[in-house]
């Protein structure tokens, strides 16, 4: 806990998606004052560059309970729970809202840049718990500020820094070259520029996520349109299929996340996206026409596509709390103790227990890291977890240790069980093993049409459900 010295100050939340939005209700709905910096020029505004995309949570998932209470008075109502948001309706009909409502105390155009303890760098130990934080911001019009505070939540997410297309997490060999066919983000193939760059084109997209699952959905619904006739999908795998890789499908507590899957999978049955497995790019050349053409570590050359779709995942920027004492796992970049529940190598399920301030706290009393963040470059997150996390932080903020031990959230189940971890080579995952030491997978015979499940244009989720 902090020091109470600084319990006059505000505590500093890093952005204004919806796990900082949470910790300001929050904060406000405990008598405590939030200051919201957020970088962008409007609330939510890495939610606003995946507007097109629909998540696979429903409205009854995505509104935290204390906002909700916040908003109220205003007449703000909940859209039909059931019903699933895209990543534009939760933006401007909750996010934007909730941000309306806190008022002056959510600042746009306010880059974080950097959070140290006053008058102390990382190494110095000597009254260190009793000096408020230090917060420097950067402002949209050049003025660069110095604020204190009580505390720093850092919700800012990781949309800024997705992985690269290389296997080994550094950029492949060319990749920053090939940046004017590259990108990393899933297309919004309604807008005809965007979808001009596809139509009819060959596009590999590397990734095994929700994310990719879109963009493969996305392709195949562009290649059954009237102006989308040769549009094919080259899918990147770095392991190989077996019955976990397309995700729970009906055995998923979130319908919509298995449904996705199953849209997935019926692109690459249907002859619209073929799978290249245990392919990690090493580089990406270009041919004589321009065109860029993937090369395996292992030497395998792929034929020529006109575009690559990169969802490899998301990773961290720690730059601005570099003179803050962080625990962090090696691996993961995850709270040390947050990070063997949600680790890719030991549990493919993709479920992870609710957790709390304990989870997330570090050397550095009264920092913490939430929402996509808190998770490092594990995959999985939810926005109720995110909510979870922030219910339970402000609680010990507030000294209410016996709330912010209590837990108050039940994650839905993935529907996918056993395997060795998200990257192992798929002899490892047949082997069985991984966290609920399931039976042996089967592989998908790919090729014919599945008995069952969603088609692409009948998924009514996305890829996205961050913070």
């Amino acid at each position: 806990m902090t020091a109470p010295a600084t319990t006059d100050l505000p505590v500093v939340v890093i952005g204004a998606g919806p796990a900082g939005l949470a910790a300001a209700a929050h904060l406000t709905g405990r008598g405590i004052e939030p200051l919201v910096l957020e970088a962008g020029r409007a609330a939510g505004a890495a939610v606003r560059e995946w507007s097109h995309v629909r998540l696979f949570s429903t409205w009854g998932e995505v509104v935290d309970p204390a906002a909700e209470k916040l908003l109220a008075p205003t007449g703000w109502t909940r859209p039909d729970p059931a019903t699933y948001p895209s990543g534009g309706d939760w933006a401007e009909q909750y996010l934007q809202p909730l941000a309306d409502v806190l008022g002056d105390k959510v600042r746009t155009g306010a880059r974080v840049t950097g959070v140290s303890r006053a008058g102390r760098d990382r190494i110095v130990d000597a009254d260190r718990d009793t000096q408020p934080f230090v917060v420097h911001v950067a402002h949209a019009d050049g003025r660069e500020e110095r604020l204190s505070a009580r505390a720093v939540i850092d919700a800012s997410g990781t949309w800024p820094t997705p992985s690269p297309a290389g296997g080994s997490g550094l950029p492949a060999l060319g990749e920053r070259a090939a940046t004017d066919r590259v990108t990393y983000r899933v297309p919004d193939l309604k807008d005809p520029a965007v979808r001009a760059r596809y139509a009819g084109r060959r596009t590999a997209v590397i990734g095994s996520g929700a994310s990719a699952f879109t963009a493969l959905a996305y392709l195949a619904d562009l290649a059954e349109s009237d102006d989308g006739a040769g549009t094919k999908a080259v899918w990147i795998l770095r392991r190989g299929i077996s019955g976990s890789t397309f995700g729970g499908g009906t055995a998923d507590q979130l319908p919509a996340r298995g449904a996705l899957g199953l849209a997935a999978k019926a692109a690459v049955d249907d002859g619209h996206a073929d799978a290249v497995t245990g392919f990690r790019t090493e580089a990406i050349e270009r041919d004589g026409d321009g065109r860029l053409v993937l090369v395996a570590e292992d030497g395998r050359r792929l034929d020529a596509v006109d575009q690559v779709i990169v969802l490899t995942g998301f990773r961290p920027d720690l730059s601005l709390l570099s003179e803050v004492r962080l625990g962090l796992d090696e691996r993961l970049q995850a709270p040390v103790e947050l990070a063997p529940l949600i680790d890719p190598n030991q549990h493919s399920c993709g479920t992870v227990y609710p957790h709390g301030h304990r989870e997330l706290s570090h050397p550095e009393q009264g920092v913490y890291l939430v929402g996509m963040k808190s998770y490092g470059r594990a995959p999985t997150f939810l926005a109720m977890t995110g909510y979870e996390q922030v219910r339970s932080i402000v609680a010990a903020i507030a000294g209410d240790l016996e709330s912010a031990d209590r837990v108050e959230l039940t994650l839905p189940e993935t529907g996918v069980c056993g395997g060795a971890g998200l990257f192992d080579a798929p002899d490892a995952e047949q082997a069985g093993g991984g966290c609920c030491a399931a039976p042996e997978p089967q592989l998908v015979q790919l090729g014919a049409p599945p008995a069952a499940g969603a088609a692409a244009d009948e998924a009514p989720a996305g890829g996205c459900c961050g913070s």
